[in-house]
């Protein structure tokens, strides 16, 4: 297995990734995003974000997906969007090796934090990631206000 950093032509099994992702969370229909929009928010003159991905005998076969953030508290930090990998090659250390390699991108670039969102019934994911030091808070809540949402509370 080999993690690298993606490359553009990498995008459209990225986005498959994403799709598979999304089926996993139970909203199968709410990927929006294209491969046009990975290709050019991704490796365009400012990117704005960053991506890994895990091959496996030349199939990508997990990815990961991150971005800086900045934090009133720590400084420059960075979000971990989202760690994918494909059911089928799950539990072979996929997750991990691109986890590792996630957190050595910040660890090299001296961030103060990763931050990233996990779902509560996820417990497998839950359980690694406190095996790996994480702190998983249960005080804070996840806020979303979806494009509806924002239209609706604008034009109030």
């Amino acid at each position: 297995m080999k993690v690298r950093e993606a490359l553009k032509k990498d995008m459209p099994q990225v986005l498959e990734l994403i799709k598979e992702l999304a089926i996993f969370e139970k909203e199968p229909d709410a990927v929006e995003v294209t491969v046009q929009d990975l290709e050019r928010e991704g490796f365009g003159e400012n990117p704005l974000f960053t991506c890994f991905v895990a091959e496996l005998d030349d199939e990508i076969v997990g990815a990961a997906l991150v971005y800086f953030r900045f934090s009133t508290w720590k400084g420059r930090t960075l979000h971990l969007e989202d760690l994918i990998v494909k059911e089928a090659k799950r539990g072979k250390g996929i997750g991990e090796a691109l986890y590792k390699k996630v957190m050595q991108f910040a660890f090299d670039r001296g961030l103060k934090r990763v931050a990233w969102d996990v779902l509560d019934w996820n417990t497998g994911a839950i359980r690694f990631y406190e095996r790996s030091g994480a702190n998983v808070l249960s005080t804070w809540r996840v806020v979303h206000m979806d494009e509806k949402s924002l239209k609706n509370y604008i034009n109030s």
